[in-house]
This record gives structure tokens, C-alpha cells and sequence, in this order.
């Protein structure tokens, strides 16, 4: 048994699986009903409107539906797309056992401990005819999958088989009340049946129809159990019947047009069996039982073949998957969803062809041509080796490995706790033809094998020692492993092999017996070699592990459902398949996802964008999956900036992934040539530094914050000219004259200080008047402020006689004293630059840079005036030379030229001016 999924829950008493999505259901003995993505193990959805424990239930084969039936004596009816109770059907007057939707007919039927089976009109949301016959309680109840027939199980001991073509031939009547309801709507059927009980409501209905008995009838009753029978099953396409029965026996029944009658008794559980279904697939028979196991028996030899136990929870349902090999079983602790043997087809890829196993048969496939051709009948059947293809045999085909120099083929198998096989395999596309093995098969034990040298092959026995033969199946040497649990042999360059030991991975040297490299990983179960033998994937349950040849580990890939194969492909990147995704790995530890699978794949090669591949079944399947991203990753990892570009250009990389992916990898100025968002691309910008891009962009966006950023990141470049741009956008007058002043522009710096002055502001004005040297603005702006004795002290140390002597006369006798007899004068010294942007380093732009220059000169350049702020015609400060540019809509009206003087001092006839320049 190959455990898929389990849960942990109350016990579980009806279980019924999706036929398209990987959903499974589950009713509870608690009322509720669980809905469960049995791929990812996750809880999707729960309903729990039932009063007591919910016994039955079944999905629609293609309506959003699902049916349960509980001891609430209620059926209902639900929209798992609507999430909830579309409809409640009423009539049974005891415990409901099952429920199961009509594959084709808008039925449901129905089995309950008030001794009748009901099938329902689900679209008219009535009973459509009771049968009646059992004189105990009805334990089950199903539709055959194809004809008219009803099989329902008892506790009165009996199996009975109903014939319902009477009921669909009444239904299909054009007098009918109720009808099909195979394509009509709801709403129309119960429309007709208001019309219909109108006409009949004069006449008494027949007794044979108030009972049933023109409905359905019994066609046979299948006695032979000596208690009550808890399940009986169709099967798929045989005229089979299985039973079991509280006398812990499972029969099989065979039957026809006139009779039916039992073929043979299973006998092997020890309590009451619970349910016993027909294998979908092949010809088994699986039963479970309250002894706590679940038994597989062949259909054939009718003999028990498995048994697998639990330790404390008794079994109570069974379900089958419609179209998969997979089975669902209910316990008192959960459930659990499950197959009885792996489906992975057997294959090996030898440069341009694939051998893989199918029908007791070594084939060839041409990944060229097409070609598909048999090359060798081998001698025991793989079994589920190809999704069961095999034909129930019991031995799987665990792996295969061909050495194309001898043209041998090496088969393991699990038969006997594990043997392998050795055959001489006709080349493919060679004269021998088809060759039947039988006679040159050579066999041995042992738990794997894999060749190790030209003519030598490796395997690993049951003591868990590793034997080197030749291929006359002789021992040439033995020699113990690196550690004594080593349950595995992988192959690996010529002359070694990989050894798996629990969590570790040992690369053994065969000559000198000792390991060449060791790597803890979780328990490997498939291992996948580049073609050049240079990097090894190492495939565990959940994880994909990337290392070189010597095993140094490289990557790592974290998966939460099952890793089924893997390929790589030819560049440095690993492919590889999930349950149901297909993606990539690179040896840096990016991965991704190429595209979802919709059933599980085997991957055998990969080339120009072809992706080959086997299914379940073993048939070959041709892929084209779009692997932009990973080449561009790929790219991107290898420097190899063309390759890169021209990814960009031709595919449709956009997103916020892949820009935070370039951001995260240190290539912010790759990630501007994904962008179209401005914002994105400002951002970028000045993460690479570069200010012309990040300057167009902002002139886009015309936001004060990104001109605050844009400023201070060309402040950082000496970028001066966007400085200025950036501060005038903003209004930041303090920067803008420190600025002015750091760059010598003492024209700027005089239309600053007018600007101060409309303003009104006379911090602004002092400081522009110091940066400019100008002492009489500085006084005049200390004296309107009421600062007569700093005015006073600093006319006086700037020789301002004529100023001083007002002042002093103002201050009367509080005329401060001077601090110094002889004040020297500090001046702004100017900048040896004065017009450019402050020198850089020269250096080589790179190939990015390059690439935006040669964008950028295809495209729309933006240029700056040389004065972008003030604009003294018509007497106006007018910031910026165009639209977006300068103060924004409050410009302030100045008059430059004119006598625009800083007032004077009252009361003293002092007229300070407003201009002047600088002293001395």
C-alpha cells in the first residue's frame, strides 16, 4: 500500500471521490461532512447541517453537486461552488446508509434502515419510486454503471439485483408527472408535475403503482451469506457482483440475463467486513473489516494476496476513484487515500532514444521521428511497472539501467523482497528485430542494482553487502559499504556508485573502496545526472537536492506535495514535475514554475523547447513550455548580459517577480527595461545611480517627495544643474541659495535675496546677504528687526561710517563697545567651477548603461535651460522654463530692477536702501 494522504478526524463513515479535481469527501460520524484537496493535504471546505453522524454520501459526475444521507433521516443536496444546502429530500423514516447520484438520469437513490430503497428526481426534488422487498435493514445501495440495475444489500442476509428499466421506460412517457430529468431543468420538471397532478386528480392511482410495481422489480436475490450483509458492489464492466457480510466472508457473484449465482467465498478476516469493491484498474478485489484491515484479493486465483493492518481503528468504508488508480478508505480515526502499487513506468533515455517497459515489452521511442517499436519481450510481468499496464502480475519494475557499450539491459524488480534481471537487448533501429528473453535472462537477489563499469554491474544484497559480477552473473568481488544501513545503489561516473544510507548520500569508489564525497539529505529516492556527468540532481520525497559530481551541495528545493521526476537540460538548469506543476531549478537556488500539469508526468528529455515525457500509462507525450524566465535567469547567473537582452525584447517578462528578483540579485539597471510603472522605474533609477533616467521619470510623476529623493541623490553625483531643478520644484529656498552659494552663481544669489524680501522673510534675507558679502542688507535687515545694537556693531566693523553714525545716534548711551580695535572682514570666497557639474572619475560604462544610452538616443531627450528658476522678463520670477517647471501656480510678482529697497528705520530718517553690494 502506498499511502497518498491521510487525515486525522472522527470516524469516518462515507467517503466519496471527485471524478476530475483531486478532491475527496468525507462524512463523519459527528454530522460533519469534510471536503479535502487530496494532493495538497489541505482542508478546502466543511458543511455540517446534518443532526447526528452522516453515513453516506457522492459527488455529481459533472454538476457542482454532491448528495449525503444521514441518521437525521434527511438527504440533501449541495453546491460546493455555492458552498451550501442547495435542497433537503424528505420521505425516508429511518437511519440513511447511502446516497449515490445516476451517471446518465437526473437520479439519486437512496438505502435506509426503514427497509426501502428510494430513487429521486433530484430536479424535481421527488421520489420517483420506492422499492420495497428487504425485511431488515438496507445497508447499501448503487446504480450500475452502465445498465438499468440496482444492487442493494441487507441485513436480512440477502443481496438483491432490481431492474429499473420499467421506471425509466414510465418516466420517458410524455404522461409522465416526474420524467427523467436527464436535460431538463429543474424549474420545467416541476412545473409538468404540478400540470400532471392536476389532470389526476380525479382518478386513484394503481396499486401496483402506489407500491412500486410497475417501477422496478427484482430481478435476482443472492442468497448465501449467513449474516447480514453490509456491502455489495458492481463491477466497472464485468457481470460481477461483490459482497460482505457480517459473517466475515467476501463472495463473488456471477450473473446474466436469467440468472445469477455465487462463483466463490473470500475468507480471511476475522470480524464483520465492512464494504468490498472491485479494483478500478485491475483484477483485484479490496475489502476492509471492523478486525482493523484492509485485504486485497485476486479476482482469479481467489486467494488473499496483501494485508495491510492498523493498530487500533476498525474499518468502515471503501471508495474507488473513477478514472484513477486510487482508493479511499474510512476509519474510526480519519481517512486515509491511498493505491496498492506505484504507477511510475520504468525508463531510461540514451541520447535520441527512450527504452521504457509497457505490456511485458522493452520499447523504443525516436525522440526525432516519432518511432515507437517493441525491442524485447521480457520474462516476468512489471506488473503496475506502467500504470498497471501489466495486467496485475506481482512484481513492479523499481528501475532500469542500460549500458549502451554491451547493449544490456539491467531490470529491478520487488518480486522476492527484490531481484534483478539481466538481458541482452537488440540495438534500437538495428537488424536483430524483436527478441524473446526467456532463455537468456539472468537472475539473481538483491534489493537494487546498477552497472559500475563496462562489463561489471553492481547490486546490493539482502546482508547489505555490494557484489561487482560480470555478465555471466558471477561474483568478481565483494566489498562492504561505508555504512552498514545502506539500503540503495544509484549509479554514478564509471568505477563508483552512489551509496543512500538513511539521511546520507555516499559517492563510493568501487577499486578503492573508500568514499570520494558525502552529503546528509533527505532519504533519495531517484537520482538524475546531467549529460556531461558534471551535476547531479538528487530527488527525495519533497526536495530537490543540486549538487557537482563530488557531491558539494549546490542548491536546494523545497516542495510541499510529491516530487514524481526530473530532467535537465543541457544548460545548467534542472526541470523538473510535481503531482501537478512542472518547474525549474538552477544551481544558484532560484527556481520557479513553468506550467500546471493535469496529471502526474515523467520527465525523459528536454530540447528546443520540447519537453519529452511518459504518463501513467506509459504513453509518450510532446510538450512546448515557455521557458523565457528560466533562460533569463539562467543568463542573468551566467553574465551573459546579450542573452539577457535579447530575452527581454522577446518575451513578455513583466511583473513585480521578476523586479524584485533583479533588485534582489544586485541588477536594478536589468530590472528597467521590465518596467512601465514610472513610479518602479524612478525607484530604480536611483537605486543604480542613474539621474537622467530617474530626472524623466520624476518630471512624469511631478511629485514633491521624488524630486526631494532626486535631489539628493544628484547632490550626491555633483550633479548641481538637476540640484537646482530639484529645489526649485520643491520651494526649498534654504538649499537652493546654499547652493548658489557653493557654485559661485552671485547673480541667482542676488534674485534670492529679492525673493527673501517679497517674502517677508528676514532670516532668509540676512543669510542670502551674507552669503553675497552684501553688509548693508545685513544692517538693514538687523535694524527692522529691532537689532539696533548688532546693527550698529556691524556697520561699524564694516567701515559703514555713515550708518553707524544714524545707528549710534538712535542707541543714545547704549552704544555697545567694539570687540575688537581691528575687525577683520570674511568674505564667501568663490568656487574655482562655477558653470559645469563638479568633475567625476572616468570610467567605462558598462554593457546596461550602453544599452539605455542607445535607448535613450532613439528617444526623447530631456534637456535643461540655463535658468530654469528666474526668469527676470516682464519683471517676474518666474521658476522653471516651461510647463511643470518653476514655483508652480503662486509665482510671486517681483520688480527686480527697481528700487524694491528693504524700508527704513522710523522716527530716524535712516533710508538703508534695499540693493548694494558687497563692501570693498
Amino acid at each position: 500500500m502506498l499511502t497518498k494522504f491521510e487525515t486525522k478526524s472522527n470516524r469516518v463513515k462515507g467517503v466519496a471521490f471527485h471524478c476530475s479535481r483531486p478532491w475527496v469527501l468525507a462524512s463523519l460520524h459527528n454530522g460533519v461532512v469534510q471536503l479535502w484537496d487530496y494532493r495538497m493535504g489541505t482542508l478546502i471546505d466543511r458543511f455540517d447541517e446534518h443532526e447526528g453522524p452522516v453515513r453516506g454520501v457522492h459527488f455529481h459526475a459533472t454538476q457542482p453537486l454532491f448528495v449525503t444521507g444521514g441518521d437525521d433521516y434527511k438527504i440533501k443536496v449541495w453546491n460546493y461552488k455555492l458552498r451550501r444546502c442547495l435542497f433537503t429530500l424528505l420521505g425516508h423514516l429511518d437511519y440513511i446508509r447511502t446516497v449515490q447520484f445516476h451517471h446518465e438520469l437526473a437520479w439519486i437513490v437512496s438505502a435506509s434502515d426503514d427497509q426501502t430503497i428510494r430513487i429521486w428526481n433530484w430536479q424535481s426534488r421527488a421520489c420517483v419510486s420506492v422499492l420495497t422487498g428487504h425485511n431488515h435493514y438496507v445497508m447499501c445501495a448503487q446504480f450500475h454503471p452502465r445498465e438499468d440495475l440496482v444492487l442493494s444489500a441487507s441485513l436480512d442476509q440477502t443481496v438483491r439485483v432490481w431492474d429499473t428499466s420499467g421506471l425509466r421506460k414510465k418516466l420517458a412517457s410524455p404522461g409522465s408527472s416526474l420524467g427523467l430529468g436527464s436535460a431538463g431543468d429543474a424549474a420545467a420538471s416541476a412545473a409538468a408535475a404540478l400540470v400532471s397532478v392536476g389532470k389526476l386528480g380525479s382518478k386513484m392511482p394503481q396499486v401496483e403503482d402506489l407500491f412500486g410495481g410497475n417501477d422496478a422489480t427484482v430481478k435476482y436475490v443472492l442468497e448465501g451469506h449467513d449474516r447480514g450483509v453490509n456491502w455489495a458492489s458492481f463491477h466497472p464492466t464485468l457481470p460481477l457482483i461483490v459482497s460482505g457480510a457480517d459473517d466475515r466472508q467476501v463472495k463473488l457473484w456471477r450473473m446474466n440475463e436469467t440468472k445469477a449465482w455465487e462463483v466463490d467465498t473470500l475468507r480471511g478476516h476475522i470480524n464483520n467486513v465492512s464494504c468490498a469493491v472491485f479494483h478500478p484498474k485491475q483484477e483485484l478485489i479490496v475489502s476492509n473489516s471492523e478486525d482493523k484491515s484492509i485485504r486485497v484479493w485476486d479476482m482469479s486465483k481467489r486467494q488473499g494476496m496483501q494485508t495491510f493492518r492498523r493498530e487500533h481503528d476498525r474499518f468502515w468504508i471503501l471508495a474507488v476513484h473513477p478514472t484513477q488508480n486510487l482508493l479511499g478508505a474510512g476509519h474510526d480515526a480519519g481517512l486515509i487515500v491511498f493505491k496498492l502499487e506505484r504507477e511510475r513506468p520504468a525508463y531510461v533515455t540514451l541520447g535520441s532514444q527512450l527504452l521504457f517497459i509497457k505490456d511485458r515489452c522493452v520499447r523504443s521511442h525516436d525522440y526525432g521521428s516519432g518511432k515507437e517499436s517493441p525491442l524485447l519481450s521480457i520474462r516476468r510481468s512489471p506488473g503496475a511497472g506502467a500504470g498497471g499496464a501489466g495486467g496485475g502480475g506481482s512484481s513492479v519494475v523499481r528501475s532500469m539501467h542500460f549500458n549502451e557499450a554491451e547493449s544490456m539491459l539491467l531490470v529491478c524488480t520487488d518480486a522476492e523482497s527484490g531481484t534483478y534481471e539481466l538481458y541482452t537487448v537488440p540495438r534500437p533501429g538495428g537488424s536483430e528485430g524483436f527478441a524473446s528473453a526467456e532463455s537468456e535472462c539472468k537472475r539473481g537477489l538483491g534489493t537494487s542494482g546498477v552497472f559500475v563499469a563496462r562489463q561489471r554491474f553492481a547490486v546490493l544484497d539482502k546482508s547489505r553487502q555490494i557484489l561487482i559480477k560480470n555478465f555471466a552473473n558471477e561474483v568478481t568481488k565483494k566489498c562492504a559499504p561505508i555504512h552498514p544501513n545502506t539500503d540503495m545503489l544509484f549509479p554514478a561516473v564509471t568505477g563508483t556508485l552512489l551509496l543512500r544510507a538513511e539521511d546520507k548520500l555516499t559517492l563510493f569508489d568501487v577499486q578503492q573502496r573508500k568514499a570520494l564525497g558525502e552529503i546528509t539529505t533527505p532519504a533519495v529516492k531517484y537520482v538524475v545526472w546531467s549529460a556531461d556527468m558534471s551535476h547531479v540532481a538528487l530527488l527525495a520525497k519533497h526536495a530537490v537536492v543540486l549538487c557537482d559530481k563530488k557531491l558539494t551541495h549546490l542548491a536546494t528545493m523545497h516542495e510541499t506535495i510529491r516530487l514524481k521526476s526530473g530532467v535537465w537540460d543541457g544548460n545548467g538548469a534542472f526541470l523538473y514535475s510535481t503531482l501537478n506543476h512542472l518547474k525549474y531549478a538552477l544551481t544558484n537556488g532560484d527556481g520557479g514554475i513553468i506550467r500546471t500539469l493535469e496529471l502526474p508526468l515523467y520527465l525523459t528529455k528536454f530540447s528546443n523547447g520540447k519537453l519529452h515525457c511518459l504518463d501513467r500509462e506509459a504513453k509518450v507525450r510532446v510538450l512546448q513550455v515557455d521557458t523565457s524566465e528560466l533562460a533569463f535567469k539562467l543568463a542573468l547567473h551566467n553574465k551573459q548580459f546579450d542573452q539577457v537582452l535579447r530575452t527581454i525584447r522577446r518575451s513578455k517578462l513583466r511583473g513585480h517577480a521578476i523586479i524584485s528578483y533583479l533588485q534582489k540579485k544586485g541588477f536594478p539597471q536589468v530590472a528597467l527595461h521590465f518596467v512601465t510603472d514610472e513610479q518602479v522605474r524612478f525607484n530604480l533609477a536611483l537605486e543604480c545611480g542613474q539621474v537622467d533616467v530617474a530626472l524623466e521619470a520624476t518630471a512624469k510623476l511631478d511629485s514633491p517627495e521624488n524630486w526631494s529623493r532626486l535631489g539628493a541623490e544628484a547632490l550626491r553625483q555633483g550633479n548641481h544643474q538637476v540640484v537646482e531643478m530639484c529645489y526649485q520644484r520643491t520651494k526649498d529656498f534654504e538649499r537652493l541659495s546654499f547652493l548658489y552659494l557653493i557654485t559661485g552663481n552671485t547673480d541667482k544669489l542676488a534674485k534670492m535675496l529679492k525673493i527673501a524680501e517679497m517674502r517677508g522673510d528676514a532670516l532668509s534675507r540676512f543669510h542670502n546677504a551674507l552669503y553675497l558679502g552684501n553688509a548693508r542688507e545685513r544692517v538693514a535687515v538687523l535694524a527692522e528687526a529691532g537689532q539696533t545694537a548688532l546693527a550698529y556693531v556691524l556697520a561699524q566693523s564694516h567701515g559703514l561710517e555713515d550708518l553707524a553714525e544714524q545707528l549710534k545716534a538712535l542707541l543714545g548711551d547704549a552704544v555697545p563697545a567694539m570687540p575688537c580695535a581691528n575687525p577683520s572682514l570674511l568674505y564667501p570666497p568663490l568656487p574655482i567651477l562655477r558653470e559645469s557639474n563638479w568633475p567625476q572619475l572616468t570610467i567605462s560604462k558598462d554593457f546596461w548603461e550602453n544599452v539605455s544610452a542607445a535607448d535613450k538616443a532613439g528617444g526623447v531627450s530631456l534637456g535643461l535651460s540655463d535658468d530654469p528658476m528666474l526668469d527676470s522678463a516682464g519683471g517676474n520670477a518666474d521658476v522653471g522654463g516651461g510647463d511643470g517647471g518653476g514655483w508652480g501656480g503662486d509665482d510671486l510678482d517681483l520688480d527686480l530692477d527697481g528700487a524694491g529697497g528693504g524700508g527704513g528705520i522710523s522716527g530716524g530718517g535712516l533710508d538703508l536702501g534695499g540693493g548694494g553690494g558687497g563692501e570693498g
